[in-house]
């Protein structure tokens, strides 16, 4: 809708998990850096954790886009509390057979396979996003399915991508001995205000548009109301192009932002920082931040 008005090839705020957007961050960069070093020097378990919305997505699509053609890398993104066995949904994303077959063949078809890629230099990385989701069980059957090792390497590197509520998972006694596998543990925090500036510019670049093109004040007003979560950054920087548009505005400004939050607050809609703070804080430092984000400054 607004693309051609603000010069752009593409809308610059898709939610999708694009990994050409993707900002690197300090933080993003760590994360990405542990990543590669851990599938490079093929350790047992990574975990990677970080609130909704910040970009873990994202990241690990960018991991695969780098190391596909390196490695047989299977991704299981669609996890949830009744996920079943566990060694049929692994068979599946490595494209493998296991229709109609016990655990026992299961799990020997996929130690056979391990070997078969180990012998022909192709280190085997499973991928779990969502990983909170799968619950004490089905992490532990992971554990299981990863016991094989040849020598000085494991034959199966795990990923485990999820939201904080997978460290507190983690530290359950049950899961003790999957825990003491866990080499490289990283979490992913949200972006400060200098980052959301940085964040903001990029993608506009990558879009073909003016990196400047939101003024400071509404980058600060964007900062405070989405707590730095990449997703809602995105979301209030789409509808302010929108909003921006349908006034013909060339640049975007606070009082462009503060109509995007007074609308979703009066739908009942996040708006992070705000919702934050007046669940928490003392109601003059609530009230505050109400003023600074949503009324207009007389």
């Amino acid at each position: 809708m607004y693309e051609s008005f603000y010069g752009l090839k593409e809308r610059p705020f898709q939610l999708l998990p694009d990994p050409s957007f993707l900002y690197m961050s300090k933080r993003h960069g760590t994360a990405l850096t542990l990543l590669q070093y851990s599938i490079q020097n093929r350790q047992g378990f990574t975990v990677i954790t970080g609130e909704v919305g910040c970009g873990k997505t994202t990241l690990i699509n960018r991991l695969l886009d780098e190391v596909q053609r390196e490695l047989r890398v299977g991704l299981i993104n669609f996890t949830h509390n009744n996920f079943g066995e566990m060694a049929e949904w692994i068979m599946m994303v490595f494209g493998l057979d296991y229709k109609g077959k016990s655990k026992v063949e299961l799990y020997d078809d996929f130690v056979q396979f391990l070997i078969r890629e180990h012998a022909a230099g192709r280190p085997v990385v499973l991928i779990v996003d969502e990983a909170q989701n799968m619950g004490v069980q089905g992490l532990e059957e992971l554990r299981m399915l990863s016991n094989v090792n040849a020598q000085k390497d494991y034959l199966l590197h795990l990923i485990l991508v999820g939201q904080p509520e997978l460290q507190q998972l983690l530290q359950k006694q049950e899961l003790r001995q999957l825990t003491q596998r866990v080499s490289v543990a990283y979490n992913l925090a949200p972006l400060n205000l200098a980052d959301v500036t940085a964040y903001i510019a990029h993608r506009l670049t990558v879009a073909g548009g003016n990196p400047e093109l939101f003024t400071p004040a509404a980058i600060r007003l964007i900062a405070a109301a989405s707590d730095g979560i990449p997703r809602l950054v995105n979301t209030l920087c789409d509808l302010a192009l929108v909003y921006a548009f349908s006034e013909e505005l060339t640049t975007i400004g606070a009082p462009v932002l503060r109509s995007v939050l007074r609308d979703r607050l009066r739908m009942g809609l996040p708006v992070g920082g705000m919702r934050r703070h007046e669940a928490s804080a003392s109601g003059e430092a609530a009230a505050g931040l109400r003023q600074q984000v949503v009324e207009p400054s007389a």
